[in-house]
């Protein structure tokens, strides 16, 4: 199995086992239908992804990685908050008449700050850091903005990110690492997307800072699976697994606003069927 499939197996099934439920407890999301969204849940996960010795891709069921992909480069690249900019329906609910999430994910991304070295935005910031000081301990971003939260149409999920470097002994180039902090998942509707999606942007920046990928680590708060996904998630955890795909970025990139899906190769994703119709708490 892929290394993802056995950190998903092992997640799922403690959550199952050993979480709490929310039942009976006040809650704010709500199903379709009006009736409170329970879930069973597990604080603090931690899972940590090697990504230079496979790709984090799901084998269980296809996770759409380009898609997930369009999604953090609509954050990270094209710093929008509008759906109109996203090649995907994934924020449609979220959005008001204009197509506006609201001073969200992307806009944050988006504004600028005064550093001593200039004016500029977060993602500047990042690549600054990772190029002329890459050893230090402040290289991060953060979009939970209190006094905007009552601006955004729904709280960042996955709300910072905080890279380190190292560098393996005898090897010429740095190594990228990084820890990305989550304040709430729906498991299976968002888990894998987000790890293949962060999973891409540290190959990205890696690429254009000329250093290899390391580790990522996924921190979870509220890691939950909801009431009415309970049973999808015990089909899917027993299915059987495949080895991870292999995952290849265009070299010829050098500038990370360069980047399109097009230049994202996956080779040799084998999955089992998707699972369709996943019903959504709001």
């Amino acid at each position: 199995m892929s290394y993802a499939d056995q950190v998903f197996i092992n997640m799922c099934r403690d959550i199952l086992d050993n979480g709490c439920s929310t039942e009976g407890e006040k809650v704010r999301p709500k199903w379709e239908d009006g009736s409170y969204a329970y879930t069973m849940k597990k604080f603090g996960v931690v899972n940590r992804y090697d990504l230079s010795k496979e790709f984090p891709a799901l084998t269980l069921r296809k996770t759409a990685i380009k898609s997930a992909t369009d999604e953090m480069l609509w954050i990270w690249q094209r710093k929008s908050n509008n759906i109109h900019d996203l090649n995907s329906t994934v924020w449609d609910e979220w959005a008001d008449e204009n197509g506006s999430i609201g001073k969200a994910y992307g806009y944050q991304m988006g504004v600028k700050h005064q550093y001593k070295e200039g004016m500029m935005d977060q993602v500047d910031r990042v690549i600054y850091d990772l190029k002329n000081n890459p050893y230090s301990r402040r290289i991060m971003t953060n979009i939970y903005v209190h006094q905007d939260l009552h601006e955004m149409n729904l709280y960042p999920c996955a709300y910072s990110m905080t890279f380190n470097v190292t560098k393996k002994p005898g090897d010429d180039k740095l190594v990228l690492n990084a820890i990305l902090n989550q304040r709430s998942q729906d498991v299976l509707a968002a888990n894998n997307w987000n790890v293949v999606q962060y999973s891409v942007l540290m190959h990205m920046l890696a690429q254009v800072c000329d250093m290899q990928v390391g580790e990522l680590v996924h921190v979870i708060a509220d890691a939950h699976i909801y009431d009415r996904h309970i049973p999808l998630i015990e089909e899917l955890i027993s299915r059987e697994t495949h080895p991870a795909p292999i995952f290849k970025l265009n070299p010829d990139i050098k500038n990370f606003y360069d980047f399109t899906t097009k230049d994202i190769t996956i080779e040799n994703y084998v999955t089992g069927p998707q699972i369709k119709n996943i019903p959504i708490a709001v």
